[in-house]
C-alpha cells in the first residue's frame, strides 16, 4: 500500500543561482524539509563540480568534488558549468511487506542540477540529483543521452566527501580476501584507510554519520578511500579487465548516501537507503515467508560432520528427518540442509562445480521434501556456488524449477571465494574470467538470481553476497544477506569475534539491511570445545538486536533439547515487526530494542552487551496507554560472564508493566536479555 500525503509539483528554474549573474561560479542550493540540512552545489576555480553540506548552521561536508575518470576519453572532472536546476518535494508513506517496521515515511526535498562540460574538455552532460531528508542526504549521477558519448567506460568514480569535524570511525577494510568478513576497527576518522560501507562515524561535537550507497544495480560497489585529513573519495571495485563500469547511455548510478543524526538510535532508525530505492516491482509477494529455522550447519562448522560425502556426511536422509521432527515439535518453521547435493567432494573453495539438481547418494531429496510437508516444516534450499557463477547461471532455471516442484520457497545461496575470485562467464562460449565479489559483473549476477527466483516464488538468503543497499524494497524476495563476520567465527576461537562484535554490527553492517547471523547456540560450544564469547542471555538477545526475517536456531538439535525454556521462548519471537525502536544503546557497546509484533499486540524487548558489565534503566514509554502487560524475562544470572563457565547462568522473571514504567536491567560482560510483553494481567 502506498499512501500519498503530499507531492509537490516540479519547480523548474532555468538558472536559480544564489549569487550575482556575473559571478564566474554561480551556485544553487536546497534544504531538508525542516531546514536543518542545507546543500550548496557549485563549481570551483578549475570548473570542477562541487557540493557542500551544512547542518544546523555548521559546515559538515566542505566543498567536495564530483566526477568520473574514463578509460577512453578525457575525465568528466573539469570544465563544467551549471546550466540549470529543478526542485521538487515529496511526503508519502509506504508499506513494507515484511521488515523492522510496517510503514515507512518518505519526506524529502529534491534538486536536480544540470552540468555541461565545455567542448574542449569533452562536451559531456551530467545531471546530479540530490534528495535531502531531515536525517540525511542521498545523491546520484544521471547520465543523459548525448552526442559526445554512447557508452560510458568508467575507470573510476571520484565522488568526494570532505568531512569537516574530527571524530571516531567504525569500519572494516575494503578489498580484502575474505570480503566483508572482518572485525570492525575503531579509530580516529583520519586513520581510516580504504573501507567497505557502511562506515559509521561519531564526530567530536556528537553528530553521528554513516556513509553508504543505495540501489546498487548494474554498477560496481564503492569503497570509501581516505585521501587526507577528513577527505574521502569513492573508489569502485575493480573489474577483471578494462573499465570498472561499462554502461550504455542513458543510465543512473547508485545513490551515495549520508545518514546524519544526533544519536546512535536515530542513525539506526533511519530509512534513507530504503526510501532511495524503487518501489516493489514484484507485485503480490505473500509467498515470501518470514520464519525461524534450524539446520545441520553447526555440525559442519564445528567439524563433527562434513559437507562432503563420506562416513561423517551431515546431509543424510535420516538426519534430515530427525531435524524435521525437532522443528515440528518445537514450532520452528523451517529446516536448512547444507551438503545435500553433488559437488562437495574435494576442494571446492573458489572454483565450485556443484550440481543444483542432483542429490548426494545418501540423501533422498524428494522423500525429505515430502516428509517435511507432512510435518508442516518448510525446507530451505541451499545453493553454494564456490564462487563459480558461470556454473550456477547455467543451472539456475532448472534448480529453481525443482525447488518449486518440491515446495521449497526459500534458498540460501553461497559464494565462498576470495574477494577477487568469482568465476564469471567470458565473452566467448566456454570462456571464464575472475571477477570481484562487489564488481559490476557480480552485482549483475545477484540481481539475475533474484529475478529468476521470483519467477518461481522463491526468496533468497545470500551468503558471501554483494553488500545490501536497500534493494529488498524493490525485490522483496531478497529476504536476507550475510555480508559480515558471522557466528561461525565464534566456533573457531573464543575471541575470533569478541564480545563487542555484535554490538558494533548493530550500528554498522545492520544499517544496510537484515543479516542472517545465525544465533541460538545455547550450548556456547564451538569446535574442539571452544567456548563462545557470549552468555545464554546474549544468544537470546541476538534475536532482537540483529534483525532478520528468517532467523536460525543454530545449535545441534541434541544440544537444544537441553534448553527447553529458551527454545520455547525463541520460537515465539516474531521475525516480522510493526514497529522497532532502539531504546538504549551506544556504538560498539550495547543495544537494546523494543519491537512490536506485526500480528499481535505483543512487544518484545531485548538486546546485547559488550565486555563491560552495565546496569541500564529501560523506559517503557512505547506501550499502549491504559494497558497492562504480563512480561516474561530471560536475562543473565548473577555473576554471569562470557569469560568463565558462569556464561551459562540465566535468570528468569515474571513482571507486569504499564506505559511509563521503568525496569533496571543488569547486563553481564558479553551478555544480553530478552523479554516478551503480552497484554493482560
Amino acid at each position: 500500500m502506498r499512501k500519498s500525503m503530499f507531492v509537490a509539483a516540479l519547480v523548474a528554474a532555468a538558472l536559480p543561482f544564489a549569487v550575482r549573474a556575473q559571478d564566474a561560479h554561480p551556485s544553487v542550493s536546497a534544504s531538508s524539509p525542516d531546514g536543518s540540512i542545507v546543500l550548496t552545489v557549485s563549481t570551483d576555480s578549475s570548473d570542477r563540480p562541487t557540493y557542500e553540506i551544512s547542518r544546523k548552521g555548521k559546515l559538515l561536508i566542505a566543498p567536495s568534488k564530483l566526477g568520473f575518470l574514463l578509460t577512453d576519453a578525457i575525465a568528466m572532472e573539469r570544465g563544467f558549468s551549471i546550466t540549470g536546476s529543478e526542485k521538487a518535494s515529496a511526503d508519502s508513506t509506504w508499506e513494507q511487506p515484511w521488515g523492522e517496521s510496517r510503514f515507512v515515511r518518505d519526506h524529502h526535498n529534491e534538486i536536480l542540477v544540470h552540468f555541461r562540460q565545455s567542448a574542449d574538455w569533452g562536451g559531456h552532460l551530467v545531471d546530479v540529483r540530490f534528495r535531502l531528508f531531515d536525517d540525511g542526504v542521498g545523491f546520484r549521477y544521471e547520465i543523459p543521452r548525448q552526442p559526445a558519448m554512447d557508452t560510458m567506460n568508467i575507470a573510476d568514480e571520484i565522488t568526494e566527501f570532505d568531512l569537516v569535524p574530527k571524530g571516531t570511525a567504525w569500519w572494516i577494510p575494503g578489498g580484502e580476501w575474505n570480503r566483508y568478513e572482518q572485525v570492525y576497527q575503531k579509530t580516529p576518522i583520519d586513520c581510516v584507510s580504504t573501507a567497505h560501507t557502511p562506515v559509521t562515524m561519531k564526530t567530536d561535537d556528537g553528530t553521528y554519520l554513516a556513509f553508504h550507497e543505495a540501489a546498487l544495480v548494474d554498477y560496481s560497489g564503492y569503497w570509501l578511500k581516505h585521501v587526507d585529513g577528513g577527505l574521502f573519495r569513492t573508489t569502485l571495485a575493480p573489474a577483471a579487465e578494462g573499465p570498472r563500469v561499462t554502461r550504455k547511455l542513458p543510465f543512473d548510478t547508485p545513490w551515495r548516501t549520508i545518514r546524519i543524526d544526533d544519536s546512535a538510535a536515530g542513525l539506526v532508525a533511519n530509512n534513507l537507503e530504503l526510501n532511495l530505492n524503487e518501489p516493489n516491482k514484484l507485485g503480490d509477494v505473500s509467498w515470501v515467508r518470514p520464519m525461524k529455522y534450524i539446520g545441520i550447519w553447526w555440525g559442519m562448522i564445528t567439524g563433527k560432520w562434513t559437507w562432503a560425502e563420506g562416513p561423517n556426511h551431515g546431509a543424510t536422509t535420516a538426519r534430515a528427518k530427525e531435524y524435521i521432527d525437532f522443528a515440528a515439535r518445537h514450532h520452528i518453521g523451517g529446516l536448512l540442509i547444507e551438503g545435500w547435493n553433488k559437488g562437495w567432494n574435494g576442494n571446492w573453495f573458489g572454483h565450485g562445480d556443484f550440481s543444483f539438481t542432483k542429490p548426494a547418494a545418501d540423501f533422498d531429496l524428494k522423500a525429505v521434501a515430502a516428509y517435511a510437508r507432512k510435518k508442516g516444516v518448510a525446507l530451505i534450499g541451499h545453493h553454494e556456488t564456490g564462487g563459480n557463477i558461470a556454473n550456477y547461471e547455467s543451472q539456475m532455471d532448472a534448480a529453481f524449477a525443482l525447488d518449486e516442484s518440491l515446495g521449497i520457497h526459500s534458498v540460501k545461496t553461497g559464494y565462498v571465494a576470495d574477494a577477487g575470485g568469482i568465476i564469471a562467464p567470458g565473452d566467448k562460449p566456454g570462456e571464464v574470467r575472475m571477477e570481484w565479489h562487489d564488481g559490476q559483473r557480480n552485482v549483475e549476477h545477484h540481481l539475475k538470481v533474484i529475478e529468476e527466483a521470483a519467477k518461481y516464488h522463491i526468496a533468497i538468503d545470500a551468503h558471501e553476497p554483494v553488500k545490501d543497499t536497500g534493494l529488498r524494497r524493490t525485490y522483496p524476495n531478497w529476504i536476507d544477506r550475510e555480508g559480515a563476520r558471522g557466528m561461525e567465527y565464534n566456533a573457531w576461537g573464543q575471541f575470533a569475534n569478541g564480545p563487542s562484535h555484535e554490538p558494533t554490527l548493530v550500528y554498522t553492517r545492520m544499517l544496510s539491511g537484515p543479516m542472517d547471523y545465525t544465533p541460538g547456540v545455547f550450548s556456547l560450544e564451538g569446535a574442539n570445545g571452544v567456548a563462545l564469547a557470549s552468555t545464554v542471555g546474549k544468544q537470546m538477545g541476538l534475536y532482537l538486536a540483529i534483525y532478520s526475517p528468517i532467523q536460525m536456531v543454530a545449535d545441534f538439535a541434541s544440544k537444544l533439547e537441553q534448553f527447553p525454556a529458551e527454545v520455547d521462548f525463541v520460537s515465539k519471537i516474531p521475525t516480522n515487526w510493526a514497529e522497532s525502536h532502539l531504546i538504549a544503546g551506544e556504538v560498539g557497546e550495547y543495544a537494546i530494542f523494543a519491537r512490536k509484533d506485526r500480528d499481535s499486540e505483543d512487544w518484545y524487548v531485548g538486546g546485547i552487551n559488550d565486555a563491560t558489565a552495565r546496569t541500564l534503566t529501560l523506559h517503557f514509554d512505547f506501550l499502549k496507554p491504559g494497558e497492562t502487560y504480563k512480561t516474561t524475562i530471560f536475562k543473565d544470572g548473577e555473576g554471569a560472564t562470557y569469560l568463565t563457565d558462569a556464561r551459562h547462568r540465566v535468570a528468569t522473571e515474571t513482571r507486569t508493566f504499564r506505559k511509563g514504567d521503568t525496569y533496571t536491567l543488569w547486563l553481564a560482560p558479553g551478555g544480553g536479555a530478552a523479554m516478551r510483553l503480552h497484554p493482560g494481567k
